[in-house]
């Protein structure tokens, strides 16, 4: 029998093809992997399909989902079925340790941060997002109800600190207008794409609003382009190019 699943989202019964939509943008990449330093050895936890990890260290992911570990390509690291609370490794096991947006997604944020402080001997890095700065997409005007489900999962930038012993770096990061990873933010510029039931499917936080307010949205966002009101109050978009929203960049570095 099932024991369910291992964080807030399904990722067994709804992650098939997030692979295809939740692909890893290269610049991120690189402010990732920078991050990580000279470590030769890595633990990737949430690592899902395996977007962002680094191709020239060792590396070990950890993906309670069996859905999601099926989705990492043959070349991918090793897949650990394991959650973030209850690391299977012993203390300093690793140079480093990553966690790619997914943090909000853990039972319990304050353990499996911890876990990856104690698990890795060097830096901690996450790449999550601001709760507090959710209201800059667009997307907070058409849907609150989806901006306040998702302040509801992400922890906040002092609780990441203090849970990781503090002397966190927080950068906010840019993204481009043609990101290929399929969180919110990476569409502010192609608002189509929310039209799309697939794009959809590969944000967990549609899965937190009823599918009345989804369906609402949908509605309103397909009459607002097809008249050209969205383009009016918002189409400077378009040509923007980059957008700092809620997304962050955050750094532990580890004993000194």
């Amino acid at each position: 029998m099932s024991a369910g699943p291992a964080g807030d989202f399904d990722y067994d019964r709804a992650g098939a093809g997030y692979a295809t939509v939740r692909r890893t943008d290269p610049r991120i990449a690189a402010m990732v992997h920078a991050a990580l330093g000279g470590a030769g050895s890595v633990v990737n936890v949430g690592a899902g399909a395996g977007s962002y990890e680094p191709a020239d260290r060792a590396v070990v992911a950890v993906e309670p989902s069996a859905a999601m570990r099926a989705q990492r390509p043959a070349s991918a690291a090793p897949a650990v079925a394991a959650v973030a609370e209850r690391l299977p490794f012993a203390d300093g096991s690793f140079a480093a340790a990553m966690a790619t947006v997914t943090v909000h997604q853990w039972r319990d944020h304050i353990a499996g941060l911890r876990e990856l402080r104690r698990v890795s001997s060097g830096p901690v890095v996450l790449l999550t997002f601001d709760g507090d700065a959710l209201d800059r997409l667009w997307l907070a005007d058409y849907v609150p109800e989806l901006r306040d489900a998702e302040r509801g999962r992400y922890p906040s930038m002092a609780a990441i600190d203090a849970a990781l012993g503090g002397g966190t770096v927080v950068t906010e990061v840019p993204i481009a207008p043609d990101c290929p990873d399929g969180f919110t933010e990476a569409y502010y510029a192609r608002p189509e794409a929310f039209l799309e039931a697939s794009v959809r499917r590969g944000q967990s936080a549609w899965g937190f609003v009823d599918g009345g307010v989804e369906e609402r949205f949908v509605a309103r966002l397909r009459a607002d382009l097809d008249a050209g009101a969205w383009d009016l109050r918002y189409g400077y978009l378009r040509t923007q190019p980059e957008f700092v929203g809620a997304l962050r960049l955050v750094v532990q570095r580890g004993p000194a």
